[in-house]
């Protein structure tokens, strides 16, 4: 599949509320929840007012025109956070883009610009069962943490 990987411009920023929703792992036979789950605090740190932080920074993935990913980090305090100067990233793609390794190519382009803005660390959090645990190994995140749902992962360069 043909793909470009691009910084989002600002007035993408709305597509991360979307790309949000997306992120949210939801296990095999379980109701996904309504979209308005985005909206409370926990979530919504994620998103409101993106682009106006330290460490706010975003990559689209653009297949036949179309943004059909997002990555992007901030420093915030949320379920992957591990001091004040780490940015937390999340990350996702429309289902039917997935598996097809542009969330890995992401990820390593994230990767990329935080080392190159000065930033050494980075984290996330993610399920337990979520597939994408193998990826964020590969491109170099180790466990750190875990309670019974999730893992804290933390990437050093």
């Amino acid at each position: 599949m043909d793909y470009t990987i691009r910084p989002m411009e600002p007035a993408e920023y709305p597509l991360l509320d979307d790309f949000l929703y997306e992120a949210i792992f939801i296990p095999e036979g379980v109701e996904p929840p309504p979209r308005e789950i985005i909206k409370r605090p926990e979530l919504a740190v994620y998103t409101e007012g993106f682009g106006s932080r330290a460490g706010d920074y975003s990559l689209a993935a653009v297949a036949g025109g179309r943004v059909v990913g997002a990555v992007w980090t901030r420093i915030m305090d949320d379920y992957g956070h591990v001091d004040d100067e780490t940015p937390s990233f999340a990350i996702s793609l429309y289902k039917e883009y997935r598996g097809r390794g542009i969330g890995t190519s992401l990820m390593r382009e994230m990767l990329s610009v935080l080392k190159s803005e000065g930033y050494n660390r980075a984290s996330l959090a993610v399920q337990k069962a979520n597939y994408a645990v193998k990826m964020y190994k590969r491109v170099g995140f180790k466990v750190i943490n875990e309670n019974d749902e999730e893992y804290i992962m933390l990437w050093e360069a």
